[in-house]
């Protein structure tokens, strides 16, 4: 199965680090777009940073100055390292991805794939 497995959350304390790591599993041979996302209660997801194939970053307004979003082709996978955080960073955040995977009658298959998210607590 094609999965995508992030890790690294916590919990920091104001102004301090965490970086967060994704990993995709499964018969994948590529990722297109990859990113980060973010949602607490009673909200919706939103994107924080996202990374192309070439390289080619966007960062929420937010995360400008203060988190890095950087990717292994080779490895299919992809980091977001987060510096000074605020009490207002915590949240449930989740990676995401366009795979390209072989199908097991070795067709390609394109697909929009999540993590299960991992939980970035900030406070003192």
């Amino acid at each position: 199965q094609v999965q995508l497995v992030e890790s690294g959350g916590g919990l920091v304390q104001p102004g301090g680090s965490l970086r967060l790591s994704c990993a995709a599993s499964g018969r994948v041979f590529r990722a297109d777009t990859m990113g980060w996302y973010r949602q607490t209660p009673g909200k919706e997801r939103d994107v924080v940073a996202s990374i192309t194939s070439d390289g080619q970053t966007t960062y929420a307004e937010s995360a400008k100055g203060r988190f890095t979003i950087s990717r292994d082709n080779a490895k299919v996978t992809v980091d977001l390292q987060m510096n000074s955080l605020k009490p207002e960073d915590t949240a449930v955040y989740y990676c995401g991805a366009e795979l390209l995977s072989w199908g097991p009658l070795d067709e390609v298959i394109a697909g929009r794939y999540w993590g299960q998210g991992t939980q970035v607590t900030v406070s003192w």
